[in-house]
């Protein structure tokens, strides 16, 4: 057993221990792990207030100041934080990757703190050539303080200085600028860079004399009255986004340690633009890029917030996506939607105000949100043949609310349906074919239905039997040079008296047409392809309006080959009518009829008809 156990152990194999290119390691973290080099002043404030909060921990009434200094391409930076020990800088500055905050007798306050000192440390290496550390230990006062100097060569000294060097607890940090980078360690910089990044912070921090610390945050300071709020947030959204908003939303979420402002854009964005909002963690900017805080649909505002239990990224400029976030993300999105029911109960102005630039987000909530919808079905607009109206008066006016899919068919729709009183509602743009869909289910007994050809032509007055008859041989020579186009010719009396003719079709009509046409161009193997793919879908009509003047001359023309010509042209006009996309063959058919009719009308009386028209 004993030789056994032996040979095991001999052909165990022995552990290593990584080897890290130091110098290599620095330049990772210093230019790709960060997009900006301002970042390096983020990391020395979080550094400094997280020493602060370590030492606070201990003795709640020890001294909490930052101070920094810029001076000819260098910086100091001071603090009364814990400090380190010789023991703490080698294992916190030779060990990349741990933290000060994990020492010994302080993990119950961990939450408080915001970064990880060594690495914070060697980012800075991204605008200094050498980096020097003084500091003295609050936990040992008996320690001497300890100097750490190093190079962005990846090399470091440690040796312990007198007392007289660091005399309180506390550290010193100096950067010397690399070649090229004097311009972010100049006093007008580091001012600027610690007020964008430290404005919340809780410690009193200065630049030379300069207060960096504006608290209480704009949304937490009290005001004489809410309309002095509105005006001092509105000033604030303007210096800090460049824009004043339409209104201010409170972001309140106390379990998750969130305060807060969203701002109403005062214009229209794209539902597809990411919105981009500014973050702090625990008073320190994260990011100005946090575009997933809210969700989709509320990308109408901008926000700025401060937060304690959002998690960062390793680079720490922007979140990390976790249940916490998940969570964040469905309570600030609660504030909104409450936000705009309130308005909806007690400010309709305001309310009208702010859907006349951003009805497409609530639109979008109020897809998924059957409660927005009936909260909002009195507000948002739709495009009707009643004019902009409301579903609801829209409904209360029509007993069916009709709708077509796209602008397109509403278009060819819209005057004829509206002459025969038949109600029809937009549902072309954005999300407004669904809420049209979702009417019932939140007003119950309304009838919704998609309009087709075969309902606008039923609601259109037949023509006498005997008259049609009668218009039979202008309805074949018509019939006939339409056919090849995938269009049949029908006769009806319709209003208004001005339009001579209506192109119907629907989405099965197009796309038997378009399966057509892709026929004709395919080669034989394709051709048969698509030929068993043809359907019994309905072919597109030409409408033509008997109480229409045009028309009625038109119908007497003896001439089978002008009445050909009067049909492209009907055709043609009633397409560009309904905005709709032309085919190859449909400009073709308005060239040659455009022509055709110019011979026609110019041809001297000593042609024939037929030679003017070859």
């Amino acid at each position: 057993m004993d030789s056994q156990t032996s040979q095991a152990s001999q052909a165990s194999p022995s552990p290593h221990t990584f080897q890290v290119d130091l110098r290599g390691l620095v330049d990772l973290l210093s230019h790709h792990l960060y997009s900006s080099p301002k970042v390096y002043l983020r990391e020395l404030l979080q550094n400094a207030v997280d020493a602060i909060t370590a030492r606070r921990a201990e003795e709640p009434r020890a001294p909490a100041r930052v101070r920094l200094y810029a001076d000819a391409g260098t910086l100091r930076v001071e603090d009364t934080g814990v400090g380190l020990t010789e023991s703490d800088v080698h294992s916190l500055l030779a060990t990349i990757g741990r933290s000060s905050k994990r020492a010994d007798g302080i993990q119950e306050v961990r939450a408080e703190f915001l970064g990880q000192f060594g690495i914070g440390l060697l980012a800075c290496f991204v605008v200094a050539a050498r980096i020097r550390v003084v500091s003295r230990s609050a936990r040992t006062p008996d320690a001497r303080p300890v100097e750490w100097t190093a190079t962005d060569d990846g090399s470091y000294t440690v040796r312990t200085l007198a007392d007289s060097a660091r005399p309180e607890p506390g550290t010193t940090v100096y950067l010397e600028a690399r070649a090229g980078a004097g311009e972010w360690l100049t006093g007008e910089r580091v001012l600027a860079l610690a007020r964008d990044f430290g404005s919340l912070l809780p410690y009193d921090v200065r630049v030379g004399d300069e207060e960096v610390t504006d608290l209480p945050a704009p949304w937490d300071r009290p005001y004489p009255s809410p309309a002095t709020r509105r005006v001092a947030l509105a000033r604030h959204c303007h210096d800090l986004f460049g824009f004043l908003p339409l209104d201010s939303i409170e972001l309140n979420v106390p379990l998750a340690g969130i305060r807060g402002v969203a701002y109403v854009l005062p214009a229209a964005v794209s539902p597809a633009q990411r919105a981009r909002h500014r973050v702090h963690l625990k008073g320190m900017l994260l990011t100005e890029r946090a575009e997933q805080l809210l969700p989709d649909w509320a990308f109408f505002v901008r926000c700025v917030l401060d937060a304690d239990s959002l998690r960062p990224t390793a680079s720490r400029e922007s979140l990390y996506e976790d249940e916490t976030l998940a969570a964040v993300r469905d309570a600030l999105g609660e504030r909104i939607r409450s936000w705009l029911t309130g308005l909806a109960a007690g400010d309709p102005e305001r309310l009208a105000a702010f859907l006349s630039v951003h009805h497409l987000g609530v639109k979008s909530l109020a897809r998924h949100d059957t409660e927005m919808l009936r909260t909002m079905l009195p507000w948002l607009p739709f495009e009707t043949t009643d004019g902009q109206l409301s579903l609801e008066e829209f409904a209360l006016r029509h007993p069916v609310v009709h709708f077509t899919r796209t602008v397109e068919e509403y278009r060819q729709v819209a005057p004829i349906a509206s002459a025969q009183g038949v109600g029809v509602v937009n549902g072309g743009y954005t999300y407004d074919s669904e809420l049209v869909q979702a009417l019932p289910s939140v007003r119950p007994g309304t009838v919704v239905a998609e309009l087709d050809a075969d309902t606008v032509t039923a609601h259109l007055d037949a023509v006498d039997p005997a008259e049609e008859l009668a218009l039979s041989g202008f309805l074949a020579a018509a019939r006939a040079r339409l056919d090849p186009l995938g269009c049949d010719v029908v006769l009806r009396a319709f209003h208004p008296l001005s339009v001579p003719a209506l192109h119907l079709d629907d989405r099965a009509a197009r796309h038997e047409q378009a399966r057509a046409s892709a026929e004709e161009a395919a080669d034989d193997l394709w051709a048969g392809i698509l030929g068993s793919l043809r359907g019994s879908a309905p072919r597109a009509r030409l409408v033509l309006n008997h109480l229409n003047p045009l028309i009625r001359r038109i119908s007497s023309v003896p001439d089978p080959e002008l009445v050909g010509t009067a049909a492209e042209s009907l055709y043609g006009q009633a397409l560009l009518m309904a905005q709709r996309p032309l085919r190859p063959a449909d400009s073709a058919l308005l060239n040659r009829a455009f022509i055709g009719l110019l011979e026609w009308a110019t041809h001297s009386d000593t042609d024939s008809p037929g030679e003017g028209h070859r």
